[in-house]
C-alpha cells in the first residue's frame, strides 16, 4: 500500500497507529486478548483518473491460539458518481500477501496464476475440486481450441488469473482433458473447443447446467470477444464474492474492530481507577467510533437494498420472459399439430442410462425438466430398460403437457403410453419436494404393470405439472419411492 511516506514508529513496532497523508490516510488496530490476537488495516487511495472517487482497502487478520491465522479483504469505493463503472480487479498489496506468505479458502490454495490441466490426474484433481462441498471459489476453465496450442489464442489467462485472485480459480484445459468432464458431466455441463466456463461453488453433475455460464468458442474467437468475456467473469466472480461472504462472519469490518479496541480500551481505564479527564477522552472516542459505524453501517445497508431491489425486480422481468416464451413455445406447438405435423417426430432416443439427462436437455427442455433427485436416480439403476423410460418422458413432455395445458388431467387417469405402461395419480404416495425456491407436490406417476417392487423390473416417474411455468416437473425415477403408504 503506497502510503506517500514513512510510517510512524508504532507501526514497525506492530502497534495500533494513525497516518494521515493528503487522501492517503492509514489507520491501523492491533487488538490483543487472551483469546485472539487481530490486526486490522484501513487504508485511502485517491482514484487516479477519476475526480472525487476514493478507494478504500480494509485487510483483517486474525489469530486464535492453536489455529491458523485467518485473513479477510474488502474493498470499498466512495464517490458521487450515480452508476460505478469499473472492471473489478483484486488490491494490488492482496497479491503480494498470495504470492509471498500463501493463502487458502475451502481447501484450496489461492493462486495468481491459471493452472495447467493437461494430464488424467491433472483432470480428475480438477474433477475433484469442482465437486467439492467445501469448494467457496468459483472455477473458470478455460479451454483450448485443438491440441496445437499452448495457450488461448484470445483469453490471457494469466491476466485474468491475477484480476480474480482470491476471488476465482482459473484453468487452462489440454483438449484430451475436456472429454473426461463430458464424460463425468455430460455434455451439457462440460466445456470444450475453445469455450469457457465458469463454474460457481455447489456445482455438481445433478445441477442446472444453465446455472454455470458457457461463453461458447465463437464468442472469444477475437480480441473484442476475449475482451468481453474477461470483463463478464469478472463482474461475475466479483458479484459472487459480495453475496456469499457474510459481513461480520467471513470478512470483518475495520470499523467494527475499532470499537471493540476502544472498548477494551476503556474497560482497562476503569479498572486501573484512570483519572475522569482519561476515562472521559476514552468514551468520547468510542462514541465518536461507534456513530462513524452506525453511518458506515447504514451506507451499506442502503446499497445492498438497492442491490437486492435490483435483483428482484430482474429475476421478475426474467421469470416474466421465460413464462412468456413457454406460453409462445407451446402456442407453436398447438400450431404445428393443428396442421398435422408432429415435433421431434424422428428424435432417436438413448440407449445408455448416461445419455439420458443430456438428451432431455438438448429435446425436451422447453417443455420438461428433471430436478436433481431425476438426475440421481439416472446414475446407474438396476432399471435397465432406459428406453422405454426415454419414451415415457417425451410422452409427457408431448400428449401429457398438452393436454395439462388445455386443461384435460381428468382424462389422463389410467392413460396407456405404451404396452404395459400407463399414466395414473399417485394417490397415498403422493409427497412434496422443492424446486427452485417453491414446494410443488408429485401428484402423478408413470408406472408398469405387475405388482413387483424389485427395482430391476418395477418402472416408477413421478411428476408433476407446474401451472406458473407450463412444463413436466419430474421428481423421481426409475425406482418405486417408499413412502408411509407404502
Amino acid at each position: 500500500m503506497r502510503c506517500g511516506g514513512r510510517l510512524p514508529p508504532e507501526a514497525w513496532r506492530c502497534e495500533s497507529f494513525e497516518y494521515l497523508s493528503g487522501g492517503r490516510n492509514r489507520s491501523c488496530i492491533r487488538l490483543q486478548t487472551e483469546e485472539s490476537d487481530i490486526w486490522a488495516i484501513r487504508a485511502d487511495d485517491p482514484d487516479t483518473s477519476v475526480p472525487g472517487r476514493v478507494w478504500t482497502t480494509e485487510i483483517v487478520i486474525g489469530l486464535h491460539p492453536g489455529e491458523r491465522a485467518r485473513f479477510s479483504a474488502r474493498l470499498l469505493a466512495s464517490t458521487a458518481e450515480d452508476y460505478l463503472q469499473i472492471e473489478p480487479s483484486v488490491p494490488r498489496c492482496v497479491l503480494q500477501i498470495i504470492q509471498v506468505c500463501g493463502l487458502t479458502c475451502g481447501g484450496q490454495r489461492v493462486r495468481t496464476e491459471a493452472t495447467l490441466v493437461e494430464t488424467a490426474e491433472e483432470v480428475e484433481t480438477l474433477i475433484g475440486a469442482l465437486v467439492d462441498p467445501a469448494r467457496h471459489l468459483p472455477s473458470i476453465l478455460i479451454t483450448l481450441p485443438n491440441a496445437t496450442f499452448e495457450r488461448h489464442p484470445f483469453m490471457d489467462a494469466e491476466r485474468l488469473a491475477r484480476g480474480v485472485a482470491g476471488l476465482a480459480q482459473v484453468y487452462v484445459l489440454h483438449p484430451a482433458c475436456t472429454w473426461a468432464l463430458s464424460e463425468r458431466f455430460g455434455r451439457v455441463r462440460g466445456v470444450f473447443g475453445g469455450a469457457v466456463r465458469l463454474y460457481f461453488a455447489g456445482f455438481s453433475d445433478a445441477c442446472d447446467p444453465y446455472a454455470h455460464r458457457l461463453i461458447l468458442a465463437d464468442r472469444v474467437a477475437s480480441p473484442e470477444g476475449a475482451a468481453h468475456c474477461e470483463a463478464f467473469l469478472r463482474q461475475s466472480v466479483a458479484e459472487e464474492s459480495v453475496r456469499r461472504a457474510a459481513l461480520g462472519r467471513d470478512v470483518l469490518a475495520f470499523s467494527a474492530i475499532r470499537t471493540a479496541s476502544l472498548s477494551i480500551r476503556q474497560a482497562e481505564l476503569e479498572t486501573a481507577s484512570a483519572s475522569d479527564t482519561e476515562q472521559l477522552r476514552a468514551a468520547r472516542a468510542r462514541l465518536a467510533a461507534l456513530e462513524t459505524q452506525v453511518l458506515e453501517q447504514k451506507a451499506e445497508q442502503e446499497y445492498y437494498l438497492a442491490e437486492y431491489e435490483s435483483e428482484r425486480l430482474r429475476a421478475e422481468t426474467a421469470e416474466r420472459q421465460l413464462q412468456e416464451s413457454n406460453a409462445r413455445n407451446q402456442q407453436l406447438l398447438l400450431q404445428l399439430r393443428a396442421k398435422g405435423g408432429r415435433p421431434n417426430a424422428e428424435m432417436d432416443v438413448p440407449a445408455h442410462w448416461s445419455e439420458l439427462a443430456d438428451w432431455c436437455e438438448e429435446n425436451l427442455r422447453d417443455r420438461l425438466v428433471l430436478t436433481p433427485a431425476a438426475r440421481k436416480g439416472m446414475k446407474a439403476p438396476l432399471f435397465d430398460d432406459v428406453a422405454v423410460v426415454a419414451r415415457c418422458l417425451r410422452w409427457l413432455a408431448e400428449s401429457c403437457l398438452q393436454r395439462r395445458i388445455e386443461g384435460g388431467a381428468g382424462s389422463l387417469r389410467d392413460e396407456v403410453i405404451e404396452e404395459g405402461v400407463r399414466n395414473s395419480p399417485c394417490g397415498s404416495d403422493k409427497y412434496f419436494f422443492d424446486w427452485q425456491g417453491r414446494r410443488l407436490t408429485a401428484d402423478w406417476h408413470v408406472k408398469n404393470g405387475g405388482n413387483t417392487r424389485d427395482p430391476a423390473r418395477c418402472l416408477r416417474i413421478y411428476y408433476c405439472f407446474d401451472d406458473e411455468t407450463q412444463r413436466i416437473i419430474v421428481s423421481d425415477l426409475p425406482a418405486h419411492r417408499r413412502t408411509g403408504a407404502s
